[in-house]
């Protein structure tokens, strides 16, 4: 690596390609300890969260001056309810609803039509063909190696209708929304696990962030060890919550603090739009991580966000809502089948950070061209090529944000 160049800080690169997330940038949230979750005595008034719902977008809004917003709807409970409550507290407003319909993927939008048809909104679907094609750009803006940037293309579109994006983000973490991996940690771990116990429990139901030979793909440069990227994580394990509260308080203080948030804050400021994101504003956070986790999550059928799910009830919304949590999801497997494994395979044949020692050449030979990849491993390639195509961009500086990757 020439002279020139600042290196990555090793401990940011690890975290990014093992937990999707790095801690050490600061966070436009506030962090939160265990103690912030001590659950309320009294059931949940689904009344106070809509009022606060709708006094903020009565805050963010200024109805005087804006009569047209824009809100990213992938057809679930949260945007769908923040759709809802828009529409409540200012009938008049139009609304431009955006939804992405990615190629050989769950098809989301035709759900999301209804929604937006029932509630009067003008429905617009994105089509991407090639979710990687604009990964250059999307990295550019955000300055850091993520693939998973499907919020680039709803701002893109949403900028050339209004100067204000509504969302309905931090729903799954501040309502116990990832039901998926509660039940796994849940089927895990016992009353004898121990904090680091926890942790590795807690990281081996992220099967997307990482592979069973995770340690092998670094090279040396990245000084991975499993050490450092769990210590982080024992205070969120190691205190009197309940199993899932402990989950609920290390999704918070994870993607959301470190990768969505700061991630939609950069495209949104790039594009120079405002965000309405009511369920983030300070009284809702506190609100919602005092909720008992029984008013949150029903273990039993494994369904999350009750309160959420009420009061889309009140408004006769509920009936648009599965129980399966999707939210602009692109298949991974198709992605890498159609486009992924050929831009993989271009851009690792003289891969720049495999040449400077930060990933191990072996373990990408050994998987690379294989035609029946495990969905980790396909995943684990794209936030390989996210790195990549950072590492040009920012450190050795031969590629252009420009660069289309076809």
């Amino acid at each position: 690596m020439g002279s020139n160049f600042l290196p990555p800080n090793p401990s940011s690169i690890t975290n990014i390609l093992t937990l999707r997330y790095d801690p050490s940038i600061t966070p436009n949230l506030p962090r939160k300890a265990w103690n912030d979750f001590k659950p309320i005595t009294e059931k949940p008034s689904t009344e106070f969260i809509e009022k606060s719902i709708t006094n903020t977008i009565r805050k963010q809004l200024d109805i005087s001056s804006v009569k047209k917003i824009c809100i990213a709807l992938s057809g679930g409970i949260d945007s769908t309810l923040i759709l809802t409550l828009i529409k409540k507290t200012f009938p008049a407003i139009q609304v431009d609803a955006i939804s992405v319909k990615f190629a050989n993927s769950i098809d989301e939008t035709e759900n999301a039509a209804k929604i937006a048809a029932k509630l009067e909104a003008d429905h617009h679907i994105i089509n991407v063909e090639n979710y990687l094609q604009e990964l250059p750009k999307a990295i550019s803006i955000i300055k850091l190696p993520f693939w998973d940037l499907h919020w680039y293309h709803v701002a893109k579109k949403a900028q050339s209708l209004s100067k204000y994006l509504a969302s309905g983000d931090g729903g799954d973490e501040l309502f116990g929304g990832y039901t998926f991996r509660y039940k796994k940690f849940l089927s895990l771990v016992n009353t004898n696990s121990t904090p680091l116990e926890k942790v590795r429990l807690y990281l081996s139901c992220h099967e997307r962030d990482q592979v069973p030979d995770q340690e092998k793909l670094f090279g040396k440069q990245a000084k991975f060890s499993w050490e450092s990227i769990s210590k982080p994580l024992i205070s969120h394990f190691d205190n009197t919550l309940s199993p899932i509260e402990q989950v609920f308080l290390a999704d918070y203080n994870g993607k959301l603090l470190y990768n969505f948030n700061p991630i939609n804050t950069k495209i949104l400021n790039h594009f120079d739009m405002k965000s309405i994101s009511p369920l983030l504003s300070e009284e809702m956070i506190s609100y919602a991580l005092n909720i008992p986790l029984q008013y949150k999550y029903d273990d039993t059928k494994n369904i999350g966000k009750l309160p959420l799910r009420q009061l889309l009830a009140k408004y006769n919304m509920d009936k648009f809502i599965t129980n399966e949590k999707l939210g602009f999801n692109v298949n991974t497997l198709n992605l890498w089948k159609s486009f992924g494994q050929q831009l993989c395979q271009e851009y690792f044949t003289d891969s720049q950070v495999v040449r400077d020692g930060w990933i191990n050449k072996d373990w990408i030979n050994e998987y690379m061209y294989k035609d029946d990849l495990d969905v980790r491993y396909v995943n684990k390639f794209l936030g390989l090529l996210a790195f990549e195509v950072w590492y040009r961009l920012f450190i050795t500086k031969d590629m252009s944000a420009n660069t289309t990757l076809n």
